[in-house]
């Protein structure tokens, strides 16, 4: 489900790593309640795309503006402050923590310390809570990163290759997870399960080498309208 209103939209944005040019003149929009997909080969730039969006990238020029402010050369802490949350590919959790402790630092730096609704979202994370995050398996770790994530009821929620690695059972519940969350927030994935973005997305921009190639929408995305742009 979307509406018309736009929580993050990305204007003529030109990115660089070590010296080389990886984003030209990348332009995409994001609706209110809306899952949009960015899909590409490895090393086309959609990581970059996220990273230079929550501000662990810096931009060479153009525009992010999310929730009606700008985002361009603010600093990571205070884009999720606004209320735009990204999830990194890494699964990258505080190993030596536990999965509570995990959340207890989510929640002092959103101040919502309501976790039943990462409970409602992953309920097996309910009988982890004393567990070392280090020992999660990946699929846990990814459910534990996404339910830091909506701590502080993010609007915009930016999630970097969610199911790779993982078993077609976490990725069918990540699935329902996703839907879910669009209720009340727009998503945006980048992801190479081309057979769940078109199940669950409104929208599916394709990057390659770093330039916007296509933008594919409708009820009726295919594996194979997506295959053609990677």
């Amino acid at each position: 489900m979307t509406d018309s209103q736009t929580t993050l939209e990305v204007t003529n944005l030109n990115v660089s790593r070590a010296q080389a040019h990886v984003l030209f003149d990348i332009n995409m929009k994001l609706h209110s309640k809306e899952i949009v997909a960015c899909v590409g080969r490895n090393g086309a730039g959609k990581s970059t795309l996220l990273k230079s969006i929550v501000g662990f990238l810096k931009v060479d020029s153009g525009s992010v503006v999310g929730l009606g402010q700008s985002l361009t050369g603010q600093k990571p802490y205070a884009i999720a402050r606004m209320g735009v949350k990204y999830v990194p590919q890494d699964k990258r959790v505080f190993s030596e923590l536990t999965v509570r402790e995990n959340l207890e630092l989510g929640s002092y730096a959103s101040g919502d310390y309501d976790w039943d609704k990462v409970i409602n979202f992953f309920p097996k994370l309910k009988i982890l809570m004393d567990r070392q995050a280090g020992h999660l398996s990946g699929g846990e770790r990814q459910m534990l990163m996404i339910g830091r994530a909506i701590l502080g009821s993010p609007q915009v929620i930016l999630i970097d290759e969610p199911t790779e690695g993982l078993s077609p059972m976490i990725v069918q519940h990540l699935k329902h997870v996703f839907t879910e969350l669009s209720k009340s927030a727009s998503v945006l994935i980048v992801e190479q399960n081309l057979p769940l973005v078109c199940s669950i997305a409104d929208r599916v921009y394709a990057i390659k080498e770093g330039r916007l190639v296509a933008e594919l929408s409708g009820d009726k995305l295919t594996t194979a309208q997506c295959e053609n742009y990677l």
